[in-house]
Order: C-alpha cells, then sequence, then structure tokens
C-alpha cells in the first residue's frame, strides 16, 4: 500500500510540471506573436506616429543682458515669468466633456481680466482651428495664480503654461526714461534698453521642438533643449543714490506746484558722465502699457525751451572771452532800455544806476545783459552760442536728443541780438544747458555727456569702455573762473540766495521765462517756465545740477520754485557723498567779536496768515537789512550803497517766506 501511494504521488507531480511546462509555453509563444506584431503589423502604424510626432526646428531667444548703475546696483534683469497658450483643438474636447462644465464663453469671459483682453478677443483666439494659440506672455506672479485655478476648477488640459524671459526693473519708475523698457520678444523699445538692444538682446538659439500628431508645439522640449548662455552686461554712469534724491525732488515739486511736467539733470562737469536724469511725468518700465506720450517723453533730452535769465551767463562769458566787454565796465541801468521799436524792462522795472558785470549777472539786470549784447554783437554771440554746444545735438547715447533753434547770425536785427542775451528767442534743451555749464564749470573744457559707462562680456571682460570726450573749449579757463565767482555771488547775496547751502560755496543762475507755444509761434499767454542751474562746489566743482518746471501754478519764479529744490537737493547729496565742505557753517565757525557799532534797534519779524509784514526800510543801512531779512527767511536784493530810500515791496505789505525784497540804497 505505501508503494502504490508513492506511485500515485509521483504521478500527480509529473502532470502538473507537464502543466506548468505547458503553460510557460502558450505564455512564450504568445509574447513571440506579440512581439512578431509590433514589429510587422504594428511597425508601419509605429513608424507613422513617429513620423507625426516629428521635431522641427524652433527659434527662442536667451535672457536679455543685465543693467546696473555706476555702483553695481541693478536696474534692470531678466527673470523667468509663465506665459499662457492655449490648443483650441483639444478645448473643443475639453467643452464636449460633460464633467468640465464649461464653455468658450464662460471661459473667455474668466480669462479676460488676466491676460489683457476682453472676452471677445479671447473667444476669437479660442475658437480658431489651430492647435496652438498665445493667450498672455510672461505674466506677473498674480495673474498667473489667478489662472492656474481657473484651469484647475474646470479640469483643463487644453490651456498650458510654458516659461519664458521677462524683463523686471527692481527700482520701478526710478530712471524710466533713461533705462526705457521692453517689449514682446524682448525688444528694447526705449531708452539705454533701445540705443542697446543690438548688444544686450537674448541671443536667437535654434533649438529642436518636439510636435505632437495635432502640430501642438511640446514647448518644454524646446526650452530644455537650449544651451546656457549669458548676455553682455551694462553699466551706466547713474548713480541711484543721486537719481534717487532728484526722482523725490521732483515728486515734491508735482505736490507743490502742479506742473505740466519737470526735469532734473546732475552731471559730472570734469567726465561728462550723468549722474541723475528724471522727468515727470512718470511711468512703471513693469507695466509700461499704462503709460502714455508724455510719460514716455525723457524731456531732459527731448523738451526744447526758452532759457531766459539761465542763459545769461553764457552770453556774458562770449562778451568777456570776446574782449568786447570788460569785468569792470560800467552801465548806467534806468530800469528799462529802447531797442529799435521795443522797450526792454527789468523784471521789476526799477533800475540800480552805475552797475559793472557782477551787478548785471548777480542781479539778473536785463538792460545791462541787452546792452552788452548789442555791444558784443549778434554774430559772435550765436558764433560763441555754437561753441557752446547749442544749435546741435550734443551726441548722447540716448534715443529723440533735440537740436535747438538759434538765430541766423547772417540776418539778426538788433532786437534779435537784444533779447538773446536775456535767453529769449532761442530754444533750447535742458541737455543743452548742462553741458555749456559744464565749460564754465570746468575751466572752460566742455565734455560730452554720456550715460553708457560700460558694457561687459558674460566672462566679466571689458566689451566697450566709454573715455570722457572733450568736446571743445569755447571760452578761456581765466573767463569761465571770472563768470563763476560771480554766480557763486548770486547765491551767496543775489537773486539766487534760496539756493545757499549751508558751509557750501555753489554758483547758480535762477530762470523765469515765457513758455513757448505748442504751435510753435510765440508764447503761451499767462504760462511760464521756471528754472536753475547750478554747479560747485566753487574750489572743486563736482556737480552741474539742472532744474527746470513747465508751467508752474501759482507762483512760477525760478528763484522761489526752484532754487529751494536745488539746496534740498544738494544738502542732501552733498552729505551723502561726503564732499568736503567749502568752509565751516555759522555752528562751526568759531565766535569772532565784532567791534562795538552803534546798533539800530531791529523791530521784531512779525507774521500774519497773510504773510510777513515788512517794516519801513527808510535810512538803514545794507547790514541792518541784511540782518531783518535774514530773520524772516526772505532773500535781499540790495541796490546802491549808503541808505536805504526805496524799497519793493512796499512798507506794511505782506510777503511769503523765501520771497525776494529789493532795496535801493543812496549816499
Amino acid at each position: 500500500m505505501r508503494i502504490d501511494n508513492k506511485d500515485t504521488q509521483t504521478e500527480q507531480i509529473r502532470k502538473r510540471s507537464a502543466g506548468i511546462w505547458l503553460l510557460l509555453g502558450v505564455v512564450f509563444v504568445a509574447v513571440l506573436v506579440r512581439m512578431v506584431d509590433l514589429q510587422i503589423v504594428e511597425g508601419a502604424k509605429m513608424t507613422q506616429y513617429i513620423d507625426q510626432q516629428a521635431e522641427t526646428d524652433r527659434q527662442l531667444q536667451s535672457p536679455r543682458g543685465t543693467i546696473f548703475d555706476r555702483n553695481g546696483r541693478v536696474l534692470a534683469i531678466s527673470e523667468i515669468a509663465k506665459s499662457l497658450y492655449a490648443d483650441p483643438n483639444m478645448l473643443r474636447q475639453d467643452v464636449k466633456d460633460p464633467e468640465k462644465h464649461v464653455s468658450v464663453e464662460k471661459l473667455s469671459a474668466a480669462l479676460a481680466p488676466y491676460v489683457g483682453m476682453d472676452a471677445k478677443e479671447v473667444q476669437e483666439r479660442l475658437q480658431r482651428d489651430t492647435g496652438f494659440v498665445w493667450l498672455a506672455r510672461t505674466m506677473d506672479h498674480t495673474k498667473y495664480e489667478a489662472v492656474r485655478q481657473i484651469i484647475k476648477q474646470y479640469k483643463l488640459s487644453s490651456l498650458r503654461f510654458v516659461d519664458e524671459n521677462r524683463r523686471y526693473y527692481p527700482n520701478g519708475d526710478m530712471a524710466a526714461q533713461l533705462i526705457g523698457f521692453v517689449g514682446e520678444n524682448d525688444k528694447g523699445l526705449d531708452g539705454v534698453e533701445m540705443v542697446l538692444d543690438d548688444v544686450i538682446r537674448g541671443s536667437i538659439q535654434t533649438v529642436k521642438t518636439v510636435m505632437d500628431p495635432d502640430k501642438v508645439p511640446i514647448l518644454d522640449s524646446a526650452l530644455h533643449s537650449m544651451l546656457p548662455h549669458k548676455e553682455r552686461s551694462v553699466r551706466l554712469t547713474i548713480d541711484s543714490t543721486i537719481q534717487f534724491v532728484a526722482e523725490k525732488s521732483l515728486d515734491g515739486i508735482m505736490a507743490r506746484n502742479h506742473p505740466e511736467g519737470a526735469a532734473i539733470i546732475v552731471m559730472d562737469p570734469k567726465t561728462g558722465e550723468i549722474l541723475a536724469m528724471a522727468s515727470r511725468p512718470n511711468f512703471d518700465p513693469n507695466d509700461f502699457g499704462k503709460g502714455n506720450a508724455e510719460a514716455y517723453k525723457n524731456r531732459a533730452v527731448v523738451n526744447l525751451y526758452e532759457p531766459g535769465s539761465t542763459f545769461k551767463p553764457i552770453m556774458a562769458s562770449a562778451a568777456v572771452d570776446s574782449g568786447a566787454w570788460g569785468l569792470q565796465t560800467e552801465y548806467l541801468d534806468t530800469g528799462a532800455i529802447q531797442v529799435r521799436d521795443r522797450v526792454i524792462h527789468n523784471w521789476d522795472k526799477s533800475g540800480m544806476g552805475r552797475v559793472t558785470l557782477r551787478e548785471i549777472l548777480k542781479f539778473s539786470i536785463n538792460t545791462g545783459m541787452v546792452n552788452i549784447a548789442l555791444h558784443t554783437g549778434g554774430k559772435t554771440l550765436t558764433a560763441y552760442a555754437k561753441r557752446f554746444g547749442f544749435g546741435k545735438e550734443t551726441g548722447i547715447d540716448l534715443p529723440g536728443e533735440g537740436t535747438g533753434i538759434l538765430f541766423n547770425a547772417a540776418t539778426m536785427s538788433d532786437v534779435d541780438t537784444a533779447v538773446m542775451g536775456i535767453g529769449q528767442g532761442i530754444a533750447v534743451t535742458p541737455l543743452q544747458m548742462v553741458q555749456a555749464f559744464g565749460a564754465l564749470a570746468n575751466g572752460g573744457r566742455m565734455m560730452k555727456p554720456f550715460v553708457i559707462k560700460e558694457i561687459d562680456n558674460p566672462d566679466g571682460s571689458v566689451y566697450k569702455k566709454t573715455t570722457p570726450t572733450l568736446v571743445s573749449t569755447p571760452i578761456k579757463a581765466g573767463t569761465a573762473a571770472a563768470i563763476s565767482r560771480i554766480l557763486s555771488e548770486e547765491i551767496s547775496s543775489g537773486g539766487g540766495q534760496n539756493a545757499k547751502i549751508a558751509g557750501y560755496t555753489f554758483c547758480g543762475k535762477t530762470g523765469t521765462a515765457q513758455r513757448l507755444n505748442k504751435a510753435g509761434t510765440g508764447y503761451a499767454p499767462n504760462q511760464h517756465i521756471a528754472s536753475f542751474i547750478g554747479f560747485g562746489p566753487l574750489e572743486d566743482p563736482q556737480y552741474v545740477v539742472l532744474i527746470v518746471v513747465d508751467n508752474p501754478v501759482g507762483v512760477y519764479y525760478g528763484a522761489q520754485v526752484v532754487a529751494p529744490v536745488f539746496k534740498e537737493m544738494m544738502t542732501e547729496i552733498v552729505r551723502f557723498k561726503g564732499v568736503k565742505p567749502s568752509h565751516p557753517t555759522e555752528a562751526e565757525r568759531p565766535f569772532i567779536p565784532a567791534e562795538p557799532i552803534k546798533k539800530r534797534e531791529i523791530p521784531a519779524v512779525i507774521k500774519t496768515e497773510k504773510g510777513i509784514i515788512l517794516p519801513s526800510f527808510t535810512g538803514w543801512d545794507t547790514r541792518e537789512v541784511n540782518t531783518w531779512l535774514n530773520q524772516a527767511g526772505l532773500c535781499f536784493v540790495p541796490r546802491g550803497m549808503g541808505k536805504a530810500v526805496y524799497q519793493n515791496p512796499e512798507a506794511g505789505a505782506p510777503v511769503r517766506a523765501g520771497s525776494t525784497v529789493i532795496v535801493t540804497f543812496t549816499r
């Protein structure tokens, strides 16, 4: 019995083994048949599918080069941003899916606020007979997240994101007109971005892009096949600290004076490097589509205006340098001068008696400058104006520069010559004024202004470096020094006292001019340009600064609107930059007892709601008047010497803080 059991068990094992081998044989045959089927039967189909999902060449750009300020602070940089595209063919399948509860109309309305189009335009794109349409390029993160939620809500496979390069300006609207901005496809559209577009634009790379059978590009395949690449970077002459101060100053002007526009330029007179350039109105290049033509305009470079009294130092330099007028030559100022059929008055219509060039510039005497201009002659004045760079572009490395307007020297009349002497009848750009005053500050040597300091290769080597360029020497060094000394007195004790900076000797000139008519002929009624241009410190000029305010509301004199802004700006800048003072401030100056003198009882300063009430200065000497006006915070313009006999405004009149008071003295 035991032997029979063993035989039975052996037989069962043999049968089971045979079954297993039979099963394995069947599986092997099935696999073999499938392999033959894949290679022979399905081969043609697979080949056809692969052919349909072929690679195609596609052009993509590498990131645009970074823009830095002179100290390495980033002004413009490229970053990765999400772009949205749709597959309308696939969307039709999504719409048919009852579980997704979506229609083209509903989806278009949901997407419209985030893709910069109205719902109708979005719908038109989504209904095209194609496998690919762009809906939004380089979206900001907020819009990207909103669209991502929409895609998630409707469970859409027909809307997709892809990474693209996006230009980002970390300082927002700072130096917006100078830097410019970048549009779609990495194209520089203004400012430095446009000038250097060929240099810093991302290079085109031809990459292999896989297309699916519906001819939809699988864009990630293109991005992953791009070679790592860096573009050249740019270092500008701009100093972000000074630029920030300029921007803040313009914001203050816009808030206080409500002008149509304004501009500030700060330049190094020794090199021509632009340290700051700001303009209002302004825009944010991160969202440049919200700007307009006026905001895009770089007023510092493009705008033409009549310079008024700020042009007088240029004309005075021409007269002195040519030998037509001496520093000590006297002129009898009666308050008005007739040239042919035209009478030209001083701004306050009063005269100062016998004056030299020092008083003529210091107190901005129109009649004196007219007389100097007539003595010098129109041809000489025009020739010097051209030597100073007026009537032509400076050649700065920015787009859209204006040329300005000068008289034709061959046909100038006496009236033309007279008004040119006081900065009328001509048109200049702010940049031309800064370049010209740079010559006064730099010993007669005029440097070409520029903003692109250096372009560097990706490996850090220098691709191109801008070398300071001497344009010309329009006047002799002695002439420049003499005019500069006079302009320092304009600030210390003349019409520009509101620009005085404690501890520093700066030179400057105020200007108030009628605004040119936009039609191009004549003047706009009751509209003005207020300006101030200055440089310093006198001992070692490091900055030339121009502030131009276009049509301020209310008070419009340069001495009141702009000179205080110059003071605030430069006070900050010299402290930030550690500029050595010209002399100790009042607080630092040691006390030196004065000789005993008989003192007048100086009345107290009376301030009312209407303003500061002026006393009668009759019989006072210049020191007494100066003491009272300083205490009151008013600007003092003395005329003559001796005892006071006349004042403007008159005694008892209320005046605003910072106003100018003219007092005439006689022996």
